[in-house]
């Protein structure tokens, strides 16, 4: 069986036009008739998703409506285990292709409703929704002759229903903070800053980045130590605490390089005290002895008035 299917290969090869690439895949594309499905390569060739993920998104696009996806559906149907099926189906809920969210039923009963989007971003922009059918369900028939059917429960009014919300996981991410940059970097600013991000892996094992991760990121470590901060600190804000698992080391530093920034280190005259206005003297009139406020010694003001009037 096998030496008749790399016969048929071979001869499929020899009919792909063009030469064939010396080193990679190689597609044999047939067309489907039946039982195939449409997939975007945004979601087959996604940069942000484990493999885990992609193979159940995929699994669960593949499925007709009504089917079930859950945690225990999934570990039943592939060899993962729970935690790694739970894992993938959280990716999936973060890049917008999976929803989970509570619905009430006619008769008045809360379930939760699973709804998977094959264009999370084409549902962002209006797209139009293609209605897919439900999968059937199998008929058992009963060995004895079925009970009448119960009446049918009281329909709720339409306004009594709660409104559906679009889960806030496909709302519009905010723009990503930029990298930092300092005023001014150096030789000597940039060989610190690079050899601060080299030495990481050596405090955070998850933490390997590559040469061009660390010349991507220098500047922004640069922008730290530029502001005062100690190596030490710098470094403890970028190992502490890290996500498991760790599998994108150059974001996690760049998100943490941005959001993290001290501000700069204050200079004397805002550490300076407050000067306090100077104080008028009080002073005591030599012609009343009433009190008033004077830098000098003499008369108040009434008694001034009262010698200009005399004068």
């Amino acid at each position: 069986m096998a030496t008749q299917h790399d016969i048929a290969l071979t001869h499929a090869l020899t009919g792909i036009p063009g030469p064939l690439p010396p080193s990679g895949v190689v597609h044999v594309a047939i067309p489907h008739a039946s039982r195939f499905t449409i997939v975007g390569n945004h979601l087959a060739q996604h940069d942000g998703l484990s493999l885990t993920a992609i193979g159940i998104g995929v699994h669960i696009q593949s499925l007709p409506a009504g089917s079930q996806v859950g945690i225990k559906a999934l570990t039943a149907r592939f060899a993962e285990g729970e935690t790694t099926i739970a894992a993938a189906l959280r990716e999936l809920e973060s890049h917008g292709y999976l929803h989970r969210t509570r619905a009430r039923l006619a008769n008045g009963r809360v379930v939760t409703r699973t709804v998977f989007c094959n264009q999370p971003d084409a549902l962002l922009r209006g797209g139009a929704v293609v209605p897919v059918a439900v999968a059937p369900r199998p008929v058992m028939r009963p060995a004895v002759p079925a009970p009448p059917p119960a009446p049918e429960p009281t329909p709720v009014p339409e306004e009594e229903h709660p409104p559906v919300r679009v889960p806030s996981r496909i709302a519009p991410k905010p723009p990503r903070r930029p990298l930092p940059q300092p005023r001014e970097l150096t030789p000597e600013l940039h060989r610190a800053a690079s050899a601060l991000l080299a030495d990481l892996r050596r405090h955070a094992p998850e933490l390997v980045l590559s040469e061009d991760d660390v010349e991507e990121l220098a500047p922004g470590a640069a922008a730290w130590l530029e502001r005062g901060a100690h190596p030490d600190a710098v470094r403890h804000a970028l190992t502490t605490e890290l996500p498991q698992p760790s599998r994108y080391p150059a974001k996690i530093v760049r998100h943490r390089l941005a959001v993290l920034l001290p501000p700069p280190l204050p200079g004397a005259q805002e550490l300076a005290p407050a000067r306090r206005a100077p104080v008028t003297p009080f002073q005591t009139c030599e012609g009343c002895d009433r009190a008033f406020r004077s830098p000098d010694p003499g008369h108040c003001r009434d008694c001034r008035a009262q010698y200009w009037e005399a004068a």
